[in-house]
Order: C-alpha cells, then structure tokens, then sequence
C-alpha cells in the first residue's frame, strides 16, 4: 500500500488482477481446455506487466539514484518480485494439476522423452519437412551482441555444443510464426489416447540433425530461455521526420531496449548462465527468474481442443438487434431509435453492415472515423476504402501509438492513404483513444449525422471476447459534438466547448468531479444519493479521493472493476459507504460505466475512458450520455445482474485475496450468462412490441 495508505499501488493491484486470471485456471467448475486458455491469458499478461508496470518502476529507481530521490520505488519493486514469485509457484502447481486432467480424459501433453519408436520415427519425418527450414541458429560467443537481434516476443533454446571439455554456444528460436507450437500426433492403432507435444520438443529430440556435418560435437544439449524487454520508446524530435518515419524508429529503438525479465530453464550451466546475462546486460534491478523447460506459455491462449466438444465452452450465438435486424437500412433504424449493442452477447456486423452500406450509399457524401486496434483482415478498414473508391469524404484518424499495435496502424495508415482515405495521425503527444464514427448523409436536402460512441474498439475479433457498448444515435445534439471531436482532433488549439459529451482533455475530470459533488449535495440535503461505477481501471487519486469524500457524505457507491483498483472500500470513517466487486470470467470485462442517480432521474454515462490520469488528462476520450429511457434501464439491469453474480464475482478489498463473494442463501447467478439470458429476452420483447405496433397501423380506418 503507499505511504499514505489511502491507495493501493496500482501495479499490486494488477498482479492482484493477474491473480484472479489464475484463479480462473484453477476453478474445476472451468471446462479442462478453458483453464489450460486461462493459463496462458495469464501468461500473456504477465510479459505485458514485465514491458510496461515493472519497466516503469525499474525508470523510476533509475532517476531516483541520478537525482538522490527516495527509496519508495525499491521498495515497491521488492513488493512486486516477492509478489510474483508466489504467483509463479501458484502457475507451476497448475500447469502440472490440468496436465493431469488433460490425461485422464486421454489427452497427452508429453515431451521427447515420452514418445514410442513409431512416434519418433514420423517426427523425425515431420522435424526435416515442416520445422528444419526455419531453424537457423546464431552462433554467439562473449562478444556478440544479443541485444541486437533477440526479439521480446520469442522464446528461444541456448545450446551447448561439447567437445571434450570444449563448449560452444548457439541459439535457436522457436519459429512459432511459422509452425503451430502444439502438433498432435497420428493415433496409435488401437490406442485411444490423442498426444501432443510442443514445437520445442521436437527441436530438442531432433537437435543433433541441426548441426550434423558443420559442427565436430560429442554432446549437445538445450536450455530454454526468453526475456521482456522494456516497452517504451521515445519518439525522434526532428521537424523533417514524419511521424510514420518516427514510429518505425521508434519500434527499431523498442526492439533493442534493455530486459527487464529474464527467465531460463533452472537447470541451465552456470557458466552459460552468466555468458547470456553478460550479454543481455541483466541489471540488478531486473527479475531473473529460473523455470522449467517451457516458456511463453502465453500460446496456451490458443491450445487446441482434440477432445470432446464438452472439453471446452460451449459456444454461444451472437443475438441480432431486432432494431437494425428489420429494417432495410441501418439508417433507418436508427433514426427511428438509439440503437445499443452489448458485446459479445450481440453481432458486430451490424457495425460492419453499417459502415458497407454507407460506403455505397449515395446519400452518404462523408464518413468520419478514429481506429486505435482493428482485426487482422478489418471490415471496417474494407468499408472506409470502399467508400473513397466510391467518391465519398472519408478521414480516418489512426492512433499510431496504440501500444504493442503500432507496426499494425502504420501499414494501415499507409494502405488507406494510397486508397485516397485522408489519413490523420492526430495530436502529437497525446493517444486519441475514442471509438467514434460520425456518418454525414444528405436527406432531404438536409444534411443528417449517424453517430457511433463505444467503450471498445472497432475490432471484429476482440469484440467476440470482450464485453463493450456500442451506442448509435441519430441525435443532433450528440452527433453534432462528435462532429466537433474529430474537428479538436485536428485543430486541437481552436477554443471547442462540449455540453453533451464528456471528453478528455477537454472537460473530464470537471464534469465527473460535477456529477460526484452533485450527488454529494443531494446526500447532504437526504436525497438519497448513489454512484455506480464499471471500468476496467480506478487508479486517478484526484477521482479516489473524491469518491471518499462522497462515502463520507452519504453516498452509496458500488464498483465493478476488472483490473487496477487504489481505492480502498470499507476503510472506517474513509469509505464505509463504498463496496467493490472483480469480474473474471469467460469473456473479458471492458466497458466503461457510469450511473450517477442524479435526484431519481439517473445520467447514465458510457466511455471510452478507465478512471486513470493518462485517460482523463492526457488523452482523447469521450464519454457520452444514454439519453433513451429504454438504453437507460438495460444498462443498469446489466449493471444489477453483475451486482447478483454468485459465481464469479470477487470482493475488492485492503488485503487483495480476492475472496469470492460469498453466496448464502442465494440462487447461483453467473452474470455473463444471466445477461445473454436477459438480452435474448429483450430483443423478443421489442420483437414482440414493434409487430403489434405494426399491427395496430396496418388495421383500416373505421
């Protein structure tokens, strides 16, 4: 906790998070493959932690000893080791409890060791044809230069060549962009078990073929070996660099940053050992971490599933809004109606078709729109060149810096430039991290907006596994502002006012400081007086503190938070009146909310901003309200149900031990599946209540 033991440091906070990854891996009541998954969402997210929280804090030692500051962050960064060490005893019990599982269901994940002649002998086989052309290893000795060539995301295999009392060394990385890292094996006759090993065992049983007929050797053994390196970058100040310029020499400088992490097989030689953290240049404040033979577990995210289709969850269909469903134009429907999506419980092809009939339509003449991570083979990407092939004015604003994203955004920066998309790359210095789209159509000699405001990407495949909104409004007094964000965006100098939307850097912090004191006063006048809050992150002291100071009032706050949370609930005298709960389950909780009751009339907030500094200070995000009764109520049902979760929701607390909420007497309520229920329910009512409208108006005068 800090020093003024008020706030949680936010990175125990997320390793507290990271925690309740792992805690999904372990509950049985998981499907085997899903917790296998889990394991390596966990994984995934600890290298991020390592690049990004840990590397800041090590920066932060770094310029304290230069300028003789204090001691905090050592100490901080103790508290992070120590914390993570017992994780990773906790990820290795693991890993071997759902191997074990995986084999009583006659699933095999063995090693080389493991295998039968037969079994062998099709390696050997697959080994020459499918994974030998991609290995070429790099011969190092004490003066080559490592850091020059090994790359963050890769894990690799240090070999040792012996002659005698001779060694050599090479390096191998495992060439999973080319190879899937799980191969199963041809069946056995007669045999039930399915086997499956990983692409590094099949390296090591095929090790000596590597080097036969160029190296004299009697020996050769591997050890495995990966490291993180630290994520930030600093962009180059000169005038005549354009940005896309700057950004690939700014992913150059992150290829060759310094480790943070190094983790290596434990029973590597120690004079191996001490050559590759010589040459990795490993400082005394990095984590050095000694581990098995299998590292970047984070491609557990994608094992297969080879048994029973009830190995794994089951999958659930995406609903259909009745709303865009029914009418021969998204258009339609949503001037008739706010229109909003909750994901993955609806489709994102109803953004997708959105945005494909807009690029055609001949009343659209503009489409406005800002990415920060797009899939792979985007639609949404397709739509914006398929509509400036069409003629029309489209300007797409690409966040280059979005973080571990940017090689990505500079090639789509440059595919939608050469389609005559005018490309904008947004304020220098600061993320433009809004999901909006702003669609100009000409009706009647009129010009009409189309507005879309979310709290997550225009991504098709995140939007399968994350939970966001997706609001669509024909509403002038919002699209007319949204209008006006991409207009600050670019002119970021010209005085801008917003009354609807709430955007940062402009108005964030003084609107949410707004919304609290007013619900603050009403406490104080025996209104009754509440505030719920969902966001992935609640790490902004200036909002902590003034929710405390809303507890101390009288006012009744509820959070849902899935990651980082300072704030601590139930503190006496501090925040009696504030209670937190934790989210993790089968798909990842995202969006950003909030209620505030607002004197029996609740403002209902949806955003693209967590309650972090970076995000209501120093970046561009826009928060915007839900004015439509109906949208109103679903997001607070949803809200309730997450409240009423009695299987996986954890309570949020000074002691982070993630304790699940306890059920008593209650009925077991998983809430992502109570609200899938909840929305099935109403799409049938508004099915239900538009056909007899319809009714009603077909019926003759009498």
């Amino acid at each position: 906790m800090s020093t003024d033991k008020l706030h949680v440091d936010k990175e125990l906070s997320w390793l507290s998070f990271n925690e309740r990854v792992l805690q999904e891996a372990a509950d049985k009541s998981n499907p085997i493959i899903e917790r296998v998954r889990f394991l390596g969402i966990y994984s995934n997210n600890f290298d991020e932690f390592y690049k990004v929280r840990f590397a800041d804090v090590k920066r932060r030692i770094i310029i304290n000893e230069e300028q003789g500051g204090d001691e905090s962050a050592k100490h901080l960064l103790n508290k992070m080791q120590s914390k993570a060490a017992r994780l990773g005893e906790r990820f290795d019990e693991l890993y071997n409890e759902v191997l074990l599982e995986m084999a009583r269901r006659h699933i095999f994940l063995v090693n080389e060791k493991q295998l039968s002649e037969q079994q062998i002998t099709w390696m050997r086989k697959y080994f020459r044809a499918k994974i030998l052309p991609y290995i070429t290893p790099i011969i190092f000795n004490p003066s080559t230069d490592l850091l020059q060539f090994l790359k963050d995301e890769s894990s690799y295999l240090a070999i040792d060549l012996i002659t005698g009392d001779q060694k050599q060394r090479a390096l191998i990385e495992i060439p999973t962009e080319q190879v899937d890292r799980f191969i199963v094996l041809p069946k056995e006759k007669g045999s039930r078990r399915t086997t499956i090993i990983l692409l590094d065992n099949i390296i090591r049983l095929c090790l000596a073929d590597v080097f036969k007929g160029l190296f004299e050797f009697d020996e050769v053994h591997a050890y495995a070996m990966k490291m993180n390196r630290d994520a930030e970058y600093v962009l180059t100040p000169e005038v005549e660099h354009g940005l896309l310029e700057q950004m690939s020499e700014g992913l150059s400088q992150r290829l060759t940053q310094m480790p943070v992490r190094f983790v290596y097989q434990r029973d590597m030689p120690v004079d191996t050992l001490d050559m590759l953290m010589k040459a990795l240049q490993v400082s005394n404040y990095d984590s050095v971490v000694p581990s098995g033979r299998y590292h970047n577990h984070k491609d557990f995210l994608g094992f297969p599933n080879v048994g029973a289709r009830y190995l794994e969850n089951p999958p659930m269909q995406a609903l259909e809004s009745y709303q865009l469903a029914n009418t021969q134009t998204a258009f339609e429907a949503i001037k008739k109606k706010d229109v909003l999506l909750y994901y993955p419980y609806h489709t994102f092809e109803h953004v997708t078709e959105w945005l494909r009939q807009a690029a055609y339509d001949p009343k659209v003449y503009s489409i406005k729109i800002n990415i920060y991570r797009v899939a792979k083979n985007s639609r949404i990407i397709d739509a914006m060149t398929d509509a400036a092939n069409n003629g029309k004015r489209v300007t797409v604003v690409v966040e280059l810096m979005a973080r571990f994203d940017e090689e990505a955004n500079i090639e789509w920066s440059r595919r939608l430039t050469e389609a005559g998309v005018r490309v904008v790359f947004g304020i220098p210095g600061m993320k433009i991290h809004s999901k909006l789209c702003v669609v100009s159509r000409k009706e009647e000699g009129k010009i009409v907006r189309y507005a879309h405001l979310g709290t997550g990407n225009f991504n098709e495949k995140t939007a399968k596994i994350y939970t966001d909104f997706s609001l669509l409004t024909a509403d002038k007094s919002i699209t007319d502002e949204v209008r006006a964000v991409f207009d600050y965006i670019e002119n970021p100098f010209r005085p801008v006012k917003f009354k609807e939307l709430i955007v940062s850097p402009r108005n964030s912090r003084g609107r949410i400081y707004n919304l609290i004191d007013n619900e603050i006063a009403n406490a104080r006048n025996g209104i009754k007086a509440s505030v719920t809050l969902k966001v992935n992150n609640l790490v902004d002291k200036g909002l902590v503190n003034r929710l405390y100071e809303a507890s101390q009032a009288g006012v009744k706050i509820r959070i849902i938070v899935r990651g980082m949370c300072s704030l601590i609930p139930g503190l006496p005298g501090i925040s009696d009146n504030v209670s937190a709960i934790s989210i993790v389950d089968r798909f990842l909780e995202h969006p950003r909310v909030a209620v505030f009751a607002n004197n029996g009339d609740p403002f209902v907030m949806i955003s693209s901003a967590d309650w972090m500094t970076r995000n209501i200070d120093n970046r561009v995000e826009v928060g915007a309200p839900v004015k439509d009764p109906d949208l109103k109520k679903r997001i607070i049902d949803i809200l309730e149900l997450q409240f009423k979760d009695t299987v996986k929701a954890r309570i949020i607390n000074k002691d982070m031990d993630n304790r699940y909420v306890p059920r008593g007497n209650r009925r077991k309520i998983r809430s992502q599946i109570a609200i899938y229920d909840y929305l099935k329910q109403s799409e049938k009512q508004i099915k239900k209540k538009t056909e007899k409208e319809k009714s009603v108006d077909e019926q003759p005068d009498r």
